[in-house]
């Protein structure tokens, strides 16, 4: 199936599709493609990397039976008096939200790689792209190996695409995408000389396997292809129509 043009949806539906082809990507790796003791788990990063990712714990509810909590001042009713209001936009909102495929070894199930598929939050400001660059980052200096899938074309604050504004931000090297191929797939071996393995596509190319390293000087190919189909069958019929033309 060749890459769809994702700036036609909403981003409701980009999340929709990224969190089915999370789950795709985990049942191909977990599925044999790893090698013994490897797993995938699709994890919530925030921030920059550290050797273990953020943990969501259920506390007991604050407010009482009747939905009010004493002593506090309901938003609806009073709101705060501040000069500036700001709020995250839809696309920012759902870029908090997204996971990542976090690859653990069962040794101590330590972190090895991870696998980000950019949204549209994720470059839709300078501080959401700086954001993204810094865990990026953060991830090759401990040590974790990178596949990152943008499907995205690049925007003012990624001219070249993500590799681009990544590779700039971190190791102060150049990179210019062709222009016939404005989407980026590209996979990081973290060691004390991180490499880049870049694959620039274009619309209505079939994705081709890229590079998942699990190690320095070792990695598996992954299948992109058949989990991006199998995602993007889940994508309701109604936007379909609109990606498609």
């Amino acid at each position: 199936m060749p890459v769809h043009d994702w700036t036609r949806v909403s981003a409701g539906t980009f999340h929709h599709f990224h969190t089915a082809w999370i789950t795709a990507l985990s049942k191909t790796l977990n599925g044999g493609l790893l090698p013994r003791g490897f797993y995938a788990l699709s994890e919530q990063v925030t921030g920059e990397v550290v050797p273990d990712v953020v943990a969501l714990h259920a506390g007991e509810p604050y407010a009482t039976s009747n939905g009010s909590l004493a002593g506090a001042t309901a938003v609806l009713e009073a709101p705060p008096q501040v000069a500036v209001v700001h709020e995250l936009t839809e696309e920012e909102a759902y870029a908090v939200q997204q996971n990542s495929l976090v690859i653990r070894h069962a040794s101590g199930d330590r972190i090895v790689a991870l696998i980000e598929i950019l949204s549209p939050g994720n470059k839709s400001s300078i501080g959401q792209l700086e954001s993204l660059t810094r865990k990026l980052s953060s991830a090759i200096h401990h040590g974790f190996h990178l596949l990152v899938i943008d499907l995205l074309p690049p925007g003012p604050y990624d001219p070249q695409g993500i590799h681009a504004a990544f590779w700039h931000f971190g190791q102060g090297a150049q990179f210019k995408l062709p222009s016939d191929k404005r989407r980026t797939l590209v996979a990081y071996e973290a060691s004390p000389r991180p490499r880049a393995y870049v694959e620039p596509i274009g619309l209505d190319q079939i994705l081709p396997p890229m590079p998942l390293f699990l190690e320095p000087g070792w990695y598996v190919n992954v299948p992109l292809e058949p989990s991006y189909a199998e995602a993007y069958a889940a994508v309701p019929e109604r936007w379909r129509s609109v990606i498609e033309g």
